[in-house]
């Protein structure tokens, strides 16, 4: 199906943070020589863009997709990811995060962003009006004006390597 014009801001979040997710199992295992340029680029895009994109979503979109009594399982599980993701990114602000704890960060964020436009965004276009997800779309447009709109550059030890 394709994403109705009032969701687009978020999918294009999702695209830039499922780039990291591509580069990171790219470049695994991390080399300790690499880890802390991962951690920092982690923790960028968390300052950057994906702390006011969770913030969005549980204040605009989770509470919207509440009011269907199908979605509310789905939208709890989501809400236990944002936690779970909020650690990872306090662990990689703080240096914290091994080449292991990394892989399973991009694992378990691509998951979750999968879930989002699969599941919970698919569901909202067939549930919501046209009107109903226009008004959701200005509440997003919103809380989504802080967040930055361009994608992060790599270092030299997080770009992408040439396949082997």
């Amino acid at each position: 199906m394709l994403r109705n014009k009032n969701l687009i801001p978020l999918s294009h979040q999702h695209q830039r943070a499922l780039a990291l997710c591509v580069r990171i199992d790219r470049a695994s295992p991390i080399s300790d020589a690499d880890l802390d340029a991962w951690r920092s680029e982690i923790a960028q895009h968390f300052r950057n863009e994906i702390k006011i994109h969770f913030a969005a979503e549980e204040q605009v979109l989770f509470p919207a997709a509440q009011r269907f009594e199908e979605l509310i399982p789905l939208i709890e599980e989501l809400t236990a990811d944002h936690a779970w993701l909020r650690d990872r990114f306090t662990e990689a602000e703080s240096r914290g995060m091994s080449a292991a704890d990394i892989a399973a960060f991009a694992e378990r964020l691509s998951s979750h962003i999968r879930k989002e436009e699969r599941q919970l965004f698919e569901r909202l276009q067939k549930l919501l009006s046209e009107t109903a997800l226009a008004v959701l779309g200005s509440e997003l447009a919103a809380a989504l004006k802080d967040a930055e709109q361009a994608c992060i550059l790599p270092t030299g030890a997080t770009r992408p390597r040439a396949a082997k």
